[in-house]
């Protein structure tokens, strides 16, 4: 099933629950609100369409109704807080729906069983939403919040201190009037001693929340003097850090890094931090968090550092910690590896930097953002010593390229979104090219890697994104988001580094003048020069300067443009008075308004009238000129002309008011059942408020006693303290012996361990050269033996020699015996060839006349056969001839015996 069937099933579902509260719509409310949470739910708030709108409404309604069953508020809650899914979808849900004080008003309902399922559920949800959110003090049941978490954190239950601290520490934050309100609480002493005992629990997360609530409350009080002053800052920075390199999880890694971010504003504490021994340290573990592929981790460390470079002690710290080389044991260590100087850098802090900037600006787009302004802050401040260093100059060498390949143009099939974020990242790439240009000693590493082709295909893929003409889809200009005023500024700090380096790298210089004679680049300067920026203005006014001397400059077409945007900006501020005129005008002051503007002839004709009556009555005036009355009243008509125009505005504006409407009025409905129990509520407070001024009258003496019973405790907190930081000192010092006696027996047992193995060694080499001694003097005796063998061998042979000589000698005679037999048997083998090839002729001449004598014999036998047939067929005849003569002469001795017999 789709998202939209779905959602039209749950507003159905809302609506019969709504009508009649049965279990079986409760049911079905059920099933549907499950169905829901089982779907995609990203981005439906900030679509903007009706549908989800109503149904978040009408579940937010119903989940803060007390007769909503416990169960069926729990699915709810558990949708709502699967859709704020994002910032904007969280913000979209505390400002638009309430939903902070509708939480806060189903944990007052609960507050007297605090153990519930669904007021953890509520807790969890709201530090959720309530996380970077300033809550303001007039929201409904946000007293009741407050009183319910101070009282469940003094409670010791361990399933409701967490949610409440961090629901505690989300409200506190950079709000000062929550922050009063919490320090004008009349059990606001046993809370704080309750915060300072949970310093020493067991869980990082605790203790975050914890200094995170202290902070906020107490930073620029006496308390906060006495836990954040110079004794014990170190510890608390020491402490943070050590949560934030290794927090179980990324919701504390958060929270301590909005901690310190807090702690820095304090300008006495960012002094102390100044002066810290163990930064260096703790900031290059920091930067070790940035090798994660966890985008969040690496969003909040940037946060952390970008912070820090707003202290200008600690900017420089943080320059010689990320420039700094890799130690010779780390670079031995990766040439050991095999992978050379690569693994050896690896070690570098910067390059942890570097691997957030080819991020994809879909998946983390702050996070190479907010590497591109960390490395802007962090060059700017290495290049503007007075002398630059070679680990700077090689940490830009090596980051040139990747900056370089970040700017590539961006992909409009992907999006306006996408491309937002793509010329963000060039706007900041350049920026940073820009700063590496401004110095002499960097400008010529620049210029050897950017080309001329690379800044002209830039400017030609922004141009496209700028020009008027594109088929992208631009919102009207005059926001900071806007997708034409992002990729102008893009577009103007490429040209303003094209402009830097015209006349370092070849073929710049043409391809600059070349694109400001270009008529797009209209478009991106009028803008800059139009903006409220001064440093866009500034930089449109510097390439105006170059323009204006090209022989093809549109001064014209830009000058049209300027005033464009003027005129634009000027309706744009016209129309947002009437927008909020139209909220003040009553409906019956519009419908005037419309009746006086359907019938403009009337006006005119009663204008008219006037006019003439007023001149009637100026006859009998005294020196009185009627061309000047006509110009005041020609002023008049056209000044009612404009209202009639801005009363045209102000029914346009009404009609999209009314648009919206029906979705206010059930808004207001909510809004309206949440005032009546305000103000019931309000009645019972002041009741009690009267009835608890009278207990408070007979409690300040208790007070009294409250007072001094803490400055005892503080004093012995003190003294614990103080004791506690000289154990510390103590500890660090014997853990540094320890490191020390611990490292100087390691490198005795490893040499040790190397001189038993190269005696071991040696030992093996002694035997197996005794032994090879051993065998080469049997050698040497065994080859003595043979040599005089072979001084016998050698004596025989030569003997042998002699003998062979005359052998041979004999053998040659003969030899030549043979060689003249040979010759006298080559002649006779030729005459016997001739003979041969003599017979070889007859002997052709005699197959010949075989084959004749063939052919004349199968002819013959032809013959033969044929004659043959003819005398076997002669021979058939003959027989048969045979047989009848046979016959006749057997038949005619027949006739003759019997002539015989009769005769006798």
């Amino acid at each position: 099933m789709d998202m939209t069937t779905c959602l039209k099933s749950l507003l159905l579902a809302i609506q019969q629950y709504r009508a009649g509260r049965t279990a079986q719509n409760a049911a079905q409310l059920q099933k549907q609100v499950e169905e829901v949470s089982g779907l995609r739910c990203d981005q439906l708030l900030s679509s903007g369409q009706l549908l989800p709108n109503e149904c978040v409404s009408g579940l937010v309604e119903l989940a803060g109704n007390p007769n909503t069953s416990l169960t069926l508020t729990s699915s709810i809650i558990s949708l709502l807080a699967q859709l704020a899914c994002d910032d904007n979808s969280r913000e979209i849900l505390h400002s638009s729906y309430n939903l902070t004080s509708t939480l806060a008003s189903v944990i007052h309902c609960h507050s007297a069983t605090p153990g519930e399922p669904l007021v953890l559920q509520c807790l969890q949800v709201l530090q959720k939403l309530t996380y970077n959110t300033r809550i303001f003090q007039s929201t409904n049941y946000i007293h009741e919040l407050i009183a319910f978490l101070v009282t469940n954190i003094q409670s010791h239950n361990d399933e409701l201190i967490m949610p409440c601290l961090g629901l505690m520490a989300n409200l506190c934050r950079d709000n000062h009037s929550m922050q009063s309100h919490i320090r004008s609480l009349d059990n606001v002493k046993p809370f704080y001693r309750t915060l300072i005992s949970f310093l020493a629990h067991n869980s990082l997360t605790v203790v975050v929340f914890t200094l995170s609530i202290l902070a906020s409350l107490t930073l620029n009080e006496k308390v906060g003097e006495k836990l954040f002053d110079a004794k014990n800052i170190h510890q608390t920075f020491q402490l943070v850090f050590n949560i934030i390199v290794n927090g179980n999880g990324t919701l504390t890694r958060e929270y301590s890094v909005d901690l310190l971010v807090d702690l820095l504003k304090n300008p006495k504490i960012a002094d102390y931090l100044t002066r810290y021994q163990h930064f260096s340290a703790c900031v290059s573990q920091v930067l070790g968090l940035l090798q994660s592929k966890d985008p969040d981790s690496a969003a909040k460390v940037l946060e952390l550092l970008l912070a820090m470079c707003s202290v200008s002690g600690l900017r420089s710290l943080l320059c010689e910690v990320v420039f700094r080389p890799a130690g010779p044991k780390l670079r031995a260590a990766g040439c050991r590896q095999g992978t050379g100087l690569d693994a050896g850098r690896k070690a570098e802090s910067g390059l942890a930097l570097v691997q957030w900037l080819s991020s994809p600006v879909d998946g983390a787009e702050s996070c190479s953002l907010q590497a591109l302004q960390l490395l802007n802050e962090l060059l700017e401040e290495a290049l503007g010593a007075e002398s630059v260093s070679d680990c700077v100059l090689s940490f830009i060498e090596m980051l040139l390229p990747v900056l370089l390949g970040l700017l590539q143009g961006p992909d409009p099939a992907q999006g306006d979104a996408h491309i937002r974020k793509h010329c963000r990242r060039i706007t900041h790439v350049t920026s940073l090219l820009l700063i590496m240009c401004a110095e002499d000693s960097t400008r010529p590493v620049v210029s050897r890697q950017v080309s001329a082709q690379l800044c002209l295909s830039q400017v030609e893929a922004l141009l496209s994104c700028c020009h008027g003409n594109s088929p992208l889809s631009c919102p009207p200009p005059g926001s900071d988001c806007d997708l034409t005023q992002v990729c102008a500024e893009a577009l103007l700090r490429t040209l303003e580094l094209m402009s830097k380096l015209r006349q370092q790298v070849k073929d710049m210089e043409t391809s600059f003048y070349r694109i400001l004679q270009d008529q797009r680049i209209v478009t991106p300067i009028s803008l800059a020069l139009t903006s409220h920026h001064r440093e866009r203005v500034q930089i449109g006014l510097s390439l105006l300067f170059e323009a204006t001397p090209l022989p093809d400059f549109p001064s014209l077409v830009l000058g049209e443009s300027i005033a464009a945007n003027n005129a634009y900006r000027q309706r744009e501020a016209e129309l947002s008075v009437k927008r909020v005129a139209v909220q003040e005008v009553p409906p019956s002051s519009i419908l005037d308004c419309s009746n006086g503007s359907s019938g403009p002839s009337r006006s005119v004709h009663s204008l008219a009238e006037k006019i003439q009556n007023g001149l009637e009555l100026q006859e009998h005036v005294k020196n009185s000129h009627v061309s000047e009355i006509i110009d005041v009243y020609e002023q008049k008509i056209s000044a009612f002309a404009s209202k009639e125009n801005r009363l045209q505005d102000l029914l346009e504006a009404k009609a999209l008011a009314l648009s919206q409407a029906d979705r206010l009025i059930a808004q207001f409905r909510f809004q309206r059942a949440q005032a009546e129990a305000e103000a019931c509520k309000l009645g019972s407070l002041l009741k009690e408020s009267e009835r608890r001024r009278e207990d408070l009258q007979g409690e300040l003496s208790g007070q009294v006693l409250e007072v001094e019973r803490s400055k005892a405790d503080m004093e012995e907190l003190l003294q614990h303290n103080a004791r506690l930081q000289q154990d510390s000192e103590e500890h660090q010092a014997l853990k540094g012996a320890y490191n020390t006696l611990l490292n100087r027996f390691n490198e005795s047992e490893r040499l040790l361990k190397e001189l038993q193995a190269a005696h071991i060694s040696l030992t093996k080499q002694n035997d197996a050269l005794r032994k090879s001694s051993e065998a080469l003097q049997l050698q040497n005796e065994k080859m003595a033996s043979v040599l005089e063998e072979r001084e016998a061998e050698v004596t025989s042979l030569h003997s042998d020699l002699q003998q062979k000589n005359s052998d041979i000698a004999a053998l040659q005679g003969e030899l030549r015996a043979e060689e003249e037999k040979l010759q006298e048997k080559d002649r006779e083998r030729r005459d016997l060839e001739e003979t041969v090839d003599v017979l070889r002729k007859e002997l052709n001449k005699t197959e010949q006349a075989r084959k004749d004598a063939s052919i004349k014999a199968s002819s013959l036998e032809l013959q033969k056969s044929q004659l043959e047939a003819k005398l076997k067929q002669k021979e058939d005849e003959l027989n048969k001839h045979s047989a009848m003569i046979s016959m006749i002469h057997s038949l005619s001795s027949r006739k003759i015996k019997c002539d015989v017999d009769l005769s006798l």
